[in-house]
């Protein structure tokens, strides 16, 4: 099919949530529904984005302690770091830290990197420095995809508090079918993707990343039965030393198959093994079904399956 794909339209809200709309059309009847579902389930689950996975606070060894001069405690300042949205091109591990004097409000914007980053939403509410003191704070950001909780996660440090990370940058996804009448016996698909993003990552890159997973893992499929032939073939010739000493005897076959076996020279197991099953078959009189008997006793004895074709 000569698939024809629009991109329609894009919109900032204030939140810094970015919404965009897409046109995938000239589909056959139920692609929509098999493609549709197959992106939403990629941009919800595996786009990678960056979330804050530790913190480091002078003096606190535990996230239930309370820290002197802020009004919040430990969890409620953890739980505020987890709605931090940080755009960044970087693909490993980043420092960053918060050097403040109170009184004051911690925000987003408090929040200095050492690489590229910058937060999304700067006016996001971290705590509140109710006196006139010095507040330092040592984060660690990481990349991912879903939704990790603090086992999965190697700090170098363990002064390091773990955070659960939500690195999903991708909202939420909605997709509609339309159908459009050509004639009598062709009708032909439209599918409407809606993409919302936390702001990290845009849309139409969004998009774009989830449709090159998929490529990527399918294209592994194409070739899987010519690399299932390469491992039969790599798998007898591993076996066929083992099998030189084994005559063709033990197998136990009708005395015309055996009689054929031996006429064409095959006096041992691993001589057979040398051969296909299209090459046994065309051994004179052989016989389609002293050939099934054959493959079958392979099988069951010696569990070896012969390749199905010439190589």
């Amino acid at each position: 099919m000569n698939f024809k794909f629009e991109y329609i339209s894009s919109s900032l809200e204030e939140s810094g949530n970015i919404i965009g709309h897409f046109i995938l059309y000239n589909l056959l009847p139920g692609q929509g529904l098999t493609i549709g579902n197959a992106l939403r389930r990629v941009l919800l689950s595996n786009i990678e984005g960056t979330a804050i996975t530790g913190i480091k606070i002078p003096g606190v060894v535990h996230e239930f302690s309370t820290i002197p001069g802020i009004r919040e405690d430990i969890l409620e300042i953890i739980l505020n770091l987890k709605q931090i949205i940080v755009k960044t091109t970087e693909k490993k591990q980043i420092s960053a830290k918060i050097n403040i004097d109170g009184p004051g409000i911690i925000t987003g914007k408090s929040i200095i990197f050492d690489s590229n980053a910058v937060v999304i939403n700067p006016n996001q509410y971290i705590a509140t420095i109710a006196t006139k003191t010095n507040i330092k704070f040592e984060l660690i950001l990481e990349q991912g995809s879903g939704y990790q909780i603090t086992d999965q996660f190697d700090h170098k440090s363990s002064n390091f508090l773990k955070i659960d990370a939500t690195f999903m940058p991708v909202i939420n996804v909605n997709y509609k079918l339309n159908n459009t009448y050509i004639n009598y016996n062709k009708t032909i698909e439209c599918l409407d993707i809606e993409i919302i993003t936390n702001g990290s990552i845009t849309p139409e890159k969004a998009l774009s990343e989830a449709a090159e997973k998929l490529t990527i893992w399918f294209n592994s499929l194409i070739y899987i039965e010519k690399d299932l032939k390469n491992e039969d073939n790599i798998d007898n010739e591993k076996v066929l030393p083992q099998f030189d000493q084994i005559l063709i005897e033990e197998l136990q076959l009708p005395i015309r198959a055996y009689n054929c076996l031996k006429r064409a020279g095959i006096n041992s197991i691993g001589q057979l093994l040398k051969y296909s099953q299209e090459e046994i078959k065309e051994i004179k009189n052989f016989g389609k079904k002293s050939a099934d008997q054959l493959f079958e006793t392979l099988k069951n004895k010696f569990n070896i399956l012969l390749s199905s074709s010439k190589s």
